[in-house]
């Protein structure tokens, strides 16, 4: 059950998809629904605006920052409200979103993004929201498309099962929808290339360990020329999937993590709600 799910919140158009689906999940798991809008301004960036002539911000535009953040609540309140959602907080945070989410994450069981949200960091403009606290979260995280037209997530699911840590932890964390769902398919794609990882029968073992949570799981074995990305995704489009759920891959780079092959393609070609975890 998801008891806490934190759905950021800003002013940007992926919002209202987002927290429907955050809504329904709220209500359908009895659950606690926290909106968390921040300022973009980090402790690190208040140190260098403090100390460096160069870069201050003056005085009204801290202001600024805070009503705009104010406003975006206002407004979820108002949205969470219509919505029908019987137990919710707001919470406005002195940060930017990639701290204030990590924080936040491991006091929750969920966190709900939407895909290709940029950081609002003053000096991390570039940094792919989603993609950070993927790769940093002590939780899973739900990415939503923009237009995502549904409310509900998880009827018809597809996991990605490689045998790795990561899509093990992707999947312990989905337990909830997956015992929920009417259709969940594993897809076992290029087993080959990490035998060790399987028994005898790629997915099988796995396929048991959920019938024993209740689960009801087909198991595909693809074998792909194009990547597990790319055939992932062309077996949820063939599933009618409105889930897929997977490990999210990182490689180190300058003391930060960057997204790799298989998490990049999901990231940006899924068209349904992705469940991941790092």
């Amino acid at each position: 059950m998801y008891k806490t799910i934190v759905v950021h919140v800003d002013d940007g158009p992926q919002l209202a998809s987002r927290l429907a689906v955050a809504a329904w999940l709220a209500r359908e798991h009895e659950g606690h629904l926290v909106g968390s809008a921040v300022t973009g301004i980090s402790e690190r960036d208040f140190l260098v605006l403090g100390t460096s002539p160069m870069a201050a911000l003056p005085d009204g535009e801290f202001e600024l920052l805070r009503e705009r953040a104010g406003a975006t609540l206002q407004g979820f309140a108002e949205k969470v409200q219509r919505l029908g959602v019987d137990s919710w907080e707001q919470r406005l945070v002195e940060d930017d979103a990639e701290h204030a989410l990590l924080l936040e994450s491991r006091y929750a069981d969920l966190i709900v993004l939407s895909r290709g949200v940029a950081a609002r960091s003053r000096f991390r403009l570039g940094t792919d929201l989603p993609e950070y606290v993927v790769l940093h979260s002590t939780r899973p995280v739900l990415l939503v498309p923009e237009n995502y037209g549904h409310e509900a997530v998880g009827r018809s699911i597809v996991v990605g099962w490689n045998g790795s840590m990561e899509a093990t932890r992707a999947i312990t964390a989905a337990l909830p929808l997956l015992r929920r769902a009417a259709s969940v398919l594993v897809a076992v794609i290029d087993h080959d290339d990490v035998y060790d990882r399987h028994g005898e029968q790629p997915g099988a073992d796995l396929a048991l360990y959920l019938a024993r949570h209740g689960v009801k799981v087909d198991v595909v074995r693809e074998r792909s020329d194009a990547g597990a990305g790319p055939a992932l995704l062309g077996i949820a489009k063939d599933a009618n999937a409105d889930l897929v759920v997977a490990g999210a891959y990182g490689h180190s780079r300058y003391r930060e993590w960057v997204a790799g092959g298989v998490t990049r393609a999901l990231l940006d070609g899924i068209s349904v709600p992705l469940l991941m975890a790092h």
